[in-house]
Formats: structure tokens, sequence, C-alpha cells
């Protein structure tokens, strides 16, 4: 699981910055920090300019690194995105008309080459993507659960709220579940290199896993309604509203925003 949790966002180790780590970025207001996300995931999505979405991307590293989170995980933890990057931009990048970039490649379907354009367009996606997790792992490495679940159970609606929050703290569950997999599997001397040969087995056992997982949800359910849990985790925090000066910030950066969608893309110069 150590090799897992070195190219998967570890919840234990999110929830551990959030809760015992103090920066600039913990003390702002967990309101800011969710404006702030949705003004970036519009940003990114009207701009198509490279080095605006560039400059936007090399920003958000640097708000990652003044909150005092750690650039070599981040860097580990890009291995989904960049997955998903490669097998959806990867592709536009030789499809994209325009000037070749060097040779042709030759393929069993033909010749193909990288243009300039599907390289630019390559980065602009990978820009956009890595914008967006950057920040979303640095606000929630920032922000305390309590305040997490607060702000998701007053802007998600009933019951969608409460399958959120259970969903990630059954993570833990599930996590630890397969760490005593892996360990009991090592112990008795198998390998993951084994995996194909035997599917069926660690099939099986996958299975099993995943009942004792929810058997162990269900038991978690039951204590938490012990001590008084009736379908609204918000009772049990309190997020204030955020100061004027992080407002106004907020509503400049949605400002920007749509003043570039209405000029840079638009074309509206005037009215």
């Amino acid at each position: 699981m150590t090799t897992l949790s070195n190219h998967v966002p570890d919840p234990r180790l999110i929830t551990a910055y959030a809760e015992h780590r103090d920066s600039p970025l913990h003390r702002v207001n967990p309101w800011t920090k969710f404006g702030i996300v949705g003004a970036l995931v519009l940003t990114v999505t009207v701009t198509d300019m490279l080095a605006i979405l560039a400059g936007v991307y090399a920003a958000t590293l640097v708000v990652y690194g003044v909150a005092g989170l750690p650039y070599r995980r981040l860097a580990l933890w890009y291995t989904l995105p960049l997955l998903f990057i490669v097998s959806v931009a990867g592709p536009l990048a030789f499809l994209e008309p325009g000037t070749p970039i060097g040779g042709a490649l030759g393929t069993p379907l033909g010749e193909l080459s990288v243009t300039w354009e599907g390289a630019i367009l390559f980065a602009e996606l990978s820009c956009r993507s890595l914008t967006v997790v950057t920040f979303a792992l640095t606000a929630t490495m920032t922000t305390r659960y309590a305040d997490i679940a607060y702000l998701l159970g007053r802007t998600l609606p009933s019951p969608i709220d409460q399958v959120a929050l259970l969903t990630y703290r059954f993570t833990f569950v599930m996590i630890e579940t397969l760490e005593d997999l892996v360990k009991a599997v090592l112990a008795r001397g198998a390998s993951l290199s084994e995996f194909w040969a035997n599917r069926r087995t660690y099939a099986r056992i996958l299975g099993m896993t995943l009942l004792t997982a929810i058997e162990r949800s269900e038991r978690l359910v039951k204590s938490m309604e012990a001590r008084g849990y009736d379908g609204d985790i918000t009772l049990y925090g309190d997020v204030p509203r955020p100061p004027l000066r992080e407002l106004v910030a907020v509503v400049a950066c949605y400002v920007a925003v749509v003043g570039y969608a209405l000029v840079a893309v638009y074309g509206v110069v005037s009215l």
C-alpha cells in the first residue's frame, strides 16, 4: 500500500495535513477556498490561450508551496491525472491538423505526426487538468474535515451530501482492509507479478475484501447512530462567513474571468 499511496492521494495523509499543519492558506476561510475552486474551473474552461493557462497553473503551484505542502508528494500524485491526459489528449496531438513537428511516425494505419497545433492543444489540456487537481488538493489539505462536511452539507442537496461525506469516511475503512489484504498475501509468499496467472483467486480475495469492508461500514454506521447521528453531519460544525477582503477577492476573480470571456472569447469589446 506504500507504493499505492505514492501515486494515489491518501485521504489519511490529506486529513493529517489539514488537521495538524498551520499555514497562511490554513487560515483562509473555507468558503473563500470553495469559491476560488469554482473560479478556477470557470477560468480553465473559457480560456484558450496557453500563456494564460500556464500562468494560472504556475500561480496554483506557488499557492501550493505557500501552504507548506510537499511538491514531491504532489508530483507522485500526478500519476492518475497524467494517465487521463495522455489517454485523452495524446491522440488529439496526432489528429490535430497543422504544421508537423519533425518526421512522421509509421504505423499500421499509416503515417502519423505531431503538429505544433497538436502539441499546443496537449499543453493546454495538461494545464487545465493539473491546475484544477492541484488547487483541489491544496484546498482539501488545508481545510479541516469538519469544515468540509459543513460546506458540502450546505451546498449539496440531501441525501447527496451525506452520501459524499460517508463515502469519504468509508474510504479509510476500505484502505485499511486493502492494507490487511496486501500484508496477508505477501506473508504467504505471493506477489503482484503473479496476479494475471492467478487472477481468479485474486478476484475471489478482492470480493471477500469488499464484503468485509461493507460489514465494517455497517458497524460504523450503527456506532454513529448510537452516538446521535440522525442524517445531518452539518450539525456538528459551523463555518462563518468570509471576511470582507476575502469576499472582495473572490468577486474580483469571477469578474475578471467573466470579463475575459466576454472580451476575448465572444468578442464583446463594448456594450
